[in-house]
């Protein structure tokens, strides 16, 4: 099996709420499945990301997908659906989900619903990570948003 890389925004505030076991950070995806590790152009996505600025969320709401997957709802969503539409537009062959739902809809699934909220975070990175041969998932890199202006 190919291995596969993923853009993601973690949140390690929710870190006790998501354990999967597989390496992956409680985070919202910006792009899932992304490119094969060699057709990577990290520079590119380094440019592309650093036009973002970088941005507060509060997570308040627990919700449920109709197959009962138990995810909380980012405020604002909106700076999520713009990472997600800029690298989609940039790479067009990489839709997220592999295009299988209509509207990308920005959440941080959970694996136990006991989650004190609100959550809050600052979003000032976003990471590449890459699933090895083990199907454990690690950082292969960091990407910063802009810095906000005070």
């Amino acid at each position: 099996m190919p291995r596969r890389t993923a853009l993601v925004v973690a949140v390690p505030g929710a870190a006790p709420y998501y354990q999967p076991g597989n390496g992956m950070p409680a985070h919202v995806t910006v792009l899932f499945p992304f490119l094969p590790p060699d057709e990577l152009d990290e520079e590119a996505l380094a440019a592309l990301l650093a036009r973002f600025p970088g941005f507060d969320v509060v997570f308040d709401r627990l919700e449920r997908f109709d197959d009962g997957t138990p995810w909380l709802r980012p405020a604002p969503s909106a700076p999520f659906v713009d990472l997600t539409a800029a690298v989609w537009q940039r790479w067009p062959d990489s839709p997220p989900y592999e295009g299988a739902f209509d509207e990308v809809i920005p959440h941080l699934t959970v694996t136990r619903t006991d989650v004190p909220l609100p959550i809050a975070a600052h979003v000032g990175e976003v990471l590449l990570l890459e699933e090895g041969d083990d199907s454990l998932w690690e950082t292969r890199r960091s990407f910063a948003l802009a810095q906000r202006v005070a």
